[in-house]
């Protein structure tokens, strides 16, 4: 059975993409249009790890990384960003990895064979 990982982004062509990018390393993904929709998905199926987009309305994908290390802290939590984003070190719960946009399927592969 694949591992399954939630995606988290409020374009939804960005999760298509993503999810095809897994499906190419055999992992299975369910999409999320926001934090708290990951939330829900969250307490009711088991996921492997979350990959959220960090700029989404009703949470942002920091929030969502201090949630899901809350109530989960082994679970890797990774952050994309088409940003540039250097206020990383400032904050208190730490992601898991980070993806800047656009990224490459060595990237993914990179960051699947790190955390999974």
């Amino acid at each position: 059975m694949a591992k399954s990982i939630l995606i988290v982004d409020d374009n939804p062509n960005m999760s298509s993409l993503l999810a095809e990018m897994l499906e190419v390393f055999d992992y299975d993904s369910v999409m999320a249009r926001d934090g708290r929709e990951a939330l829900g998905l969250l307490g009711k199926d088991k996921f492997s790890m979350v990959i959220t987009d960090m700029r989404m309305p009703n949470m942002t994908g920091l929030e969502l990384l201090e949630k899901v290390k809350e109530s989960n802290p082994q679970m890797p939590v990774v952050l994309i960003s088409g940003y540039v984003v250097s206020n990383l070190h400032d904050v208190e719960v730490k992601p898991d990895g980070f993806l800047s946009k656009p990224f490459l399927m060595s990237d993914i592969e990179k960051l699947l064979n790190t955390l999974l």
